[in-house]
């Protein structure tokens, strides 16, 4: 008996990157930082990070095939610091949303400790196209 994958399915055509994208959400990824996602009107959404301690040039926010990249790496200071007790996490992150076809991000900004990324969905036009049939 042979097992027919999701993207496989004869009548999904061309979703066989389905597959891959629900494998590379569905992998396990670190508690750190952490974060919100909150719905801000019918077509828009927030994502929200705790990112206290690091400044705005620590932290970078790509678009990587569809995928949302938010990485954070704290420069080291030029001084020697001794602390006596470190609780604050100011280890580098890589923090990833797969986004869907038409969400776009808006724009991000910080404040207080936190990152917001906006995002928004864009509506496309429907589009109908008639196809001609040749003769042979």
């Amino acid at each position: 008996m042979t097992k027919l994958s999701f993207g496989a399915h004869p009548y999904l055509l061309g979703f066989d990157q389905l597959e891959r994208l629900v494998e590379r959400t569905a992998k396990g990824s670190d508690a750190y930082p952490p974060y919100n996602i909150e719905q801000r009107g019918e077509d828009a959404f927030r994502i929200t990070l705790a990112v206290a301690g690091f400044r705005e040039e620590d932290l970078s926010i790509t678009l990587e095939d569809r995928a949302l990249v938010i990485r954070g790496r704290q420069s080291d200071d030029e001084e020697e610091r001794i602390f006596l007790h470190r609780g604050i996490a100011a280890r580098a992150f890589q923090r990833s949303f797969v986004l869907a076809d038409g969400v776009e991000v808006a724009g991000a900004t910080t404040e207080n400790g936190l990152l917001h990324v906006d995002l928004k969905r864009a509506h496309p036009e429907t589009i109908v196209q008639t196809i001609p049939i040749a003769r042979k």
